[in-house]
């Protein structure tokens, strides 16, 4: 159980719109990356395998496959480093954490497909 006045604190510091996604869906990551004076943008894309955490340090990481080599990434929920977070595919998954694909190749690391739910078709929708 968290403290309110911690919960307080950080009320500022959290996105004004939280990004809805879930564990299984296939999505894209818009990450700022600063070089030199310039800033670009740089996407990641990937499975969101793990969402763990609560207010400022809630994090979440993205499984892809490089070169048939797995990378994992982790962000943090709240940082203004990530742009967007853009959610391609809903995937349908009975578990909370998905470390079982880290040992899979090929096609046995594809999750069936979910039907969005009305909320994260049109946000304002009631839940």
């Amino acid at each position: 159980m968290r403290h309110k006045l911690l919960d307080l604190a950080e009320q500022s510091d959290l996105r004004e719109e939280p990004l809805n996604f879930a564990i299984g869906d296939t999505v894209d990551v818009h990450t700022r990356i600063l070089e030199g004076d310039k800033e670009r943008i740089q996407v990641f894309s990937g499975v969101v395998i793990a969402r763990r955490g609560h207010g400022m340090s809630e994090m979440f990481t993205v499984r892809r496959i490089v070169a048939g080599e797995g990378v994992e990434r982790t962000f943090p929920v709240n940082t203004p480093k990530i742009a967007k977070v853009e959610v391609k595919r809903h995937g349908r998954v009975r578990r909370a954490k998905l470390y079982y694909l880290r040992e899979r190749s090929g096609k046995a690391t594809r999750l069936r497909e979910r039907k969005a739910k009305p909320w994260e078709v049109d946000p304002n929708a009631k839940k």
